[in-house]
């Protein structure tokens, strides 16, 4: 079965670009349907060729894609697929993005700066996409470049579901790896009923991924420090994080973040680094050389399969949201 159908034709159809096939699947079986088949070839110059092997005409057509790496082409790819959708007369287009690519550009920091997280949406919109999902985005005002309804969905109780039951909440402490996640790790704190503590940073503007950490601020010595973030890319913010911890006389310290980038050198650091465990969801594909011992990948396809129902029977999605709505 490839779609769900209720009284007045209305029709539920999942469709998949090639970036990240498992989960996708894994959707559709939460879901309760067959991904539709799609044609997705490459031509000998890399351009993309998209075609629905079914009839599209109609239905509430669900397009996921994670933007993993080569992160460029699958953009592409999953506009593409929208363009196809709406060409091919789809009544209504949502564009699920687990990862939303491009979205640590977010605003101007200094003069003669792109705002590319604005430019993906405007892109979307324009290829014909009437409603976003995406799950812990970079921050939360992205919700506001797209000019239609954004379901911003929080991985946070996949994460402490998990932690709550290897935890001694008694002596756990909530670390944020910086300031930008301080409110994200404050949900988590009020959540666990843990204290919350932060650490102070500064960042070279003119070299990517380089952190400085510069203090701990909070309760963590003798105390199991649970860091959040949102992403892993080269893990040097998680990596110098967790030994600020350890030289400020943390006993244990344990990583939690929803994508797990693992752009290199992220792999070697983490897998050599003090960190105890690494816990992620699989938002974006994670290749056998990119796992390790430390290593924990929850899933999210219960999460996205359940959003995308209620947005289908016109159901209410807030209850997901779990705080920012």
């Amino acid at each position: 079965m490839t779609s769900i159908k209720q009284p007045g034709e209305k029709n539920l159809m999942l469709f998949s670009g090639r970036a990240h096939p498992e989960l996708a699947a894994e959707v559709a079986e939460h879901v309760g349907v067959s991904l539709t088949p799609t044609k997705l070839i490459d031509f000998a110059n890399g351009e993309i060729y998209v075609r629905y092997l079914e009839s599209v005409r109609g239905c509430d057509a669900f397009v996921i894609q994670s933007h993993t790496g080569p992160i460029n082409k699958w953009i592409m790819e999953q506009l593409i697929m929208v363009d196809a959708l709406k060409r091919a007369s789809a009544k209504r287009i949502t564009v699920v993005m687990p990862f939303y690519g491009y979205a640590r550009q977010d605003k101007k920091s200094r003069g003669r700066e792109p705002i590319t997280a604005r430019l993906v949406a405007d892109m979307l919109k324009t290829a014909g996409a009437d409603r976003l999902m995406s799950i812990d985005l970079h921050t939360s005002q992205i919700q506001g470049f797209f000019d239609g309804p954004v379901d911003h969905l929080f991985a946070m109780p996949v994460l402490e579901s998990y932690l709550k039951n290897k935890l001694d909440l008694e002596n756990t402490t909530v670390v944020s790896p910086d300031t930008g996640r301080v409110r994200l790790s404050e949900r988590w704190a009020d959540t666990l009923g843990t204290p919350l503590a932060f650490i102070h940073k500064r960042r070279d503007l003119d070299v990517a991924n380089s952190v400085k950490v510069s203090e701990v601020v909070g309760k963590v010595r003798g105390r199991t420090c649970v860091l959040i973030d949102d992403m892993i890319d080269t893990a040097g913010t998680i990596c110098k994080a967790a030994d600020a911890l350890y030289e400020q006389g943390a006993t244990n310290v344990i990583v939690a973040a929803t994508h797990a980038v693992f752009s290199d050198p992220a792999v070697d650091r983490l897998k050599n680094s003090q960190i105890s465990e690494v816990i992620v969801t699989n938002t974006l594909p994670l290749a056998e050389s990119s796992r390790f011992d430390k290593l924990t990948v929850l899933s999210i396809a219960p999460l996205i399969a359940r959003a995308i129902t209620e947005i289908f029977q016109d159901g209410s999605v807030t209850s997901l949201f779990e705080g920012d709505v």
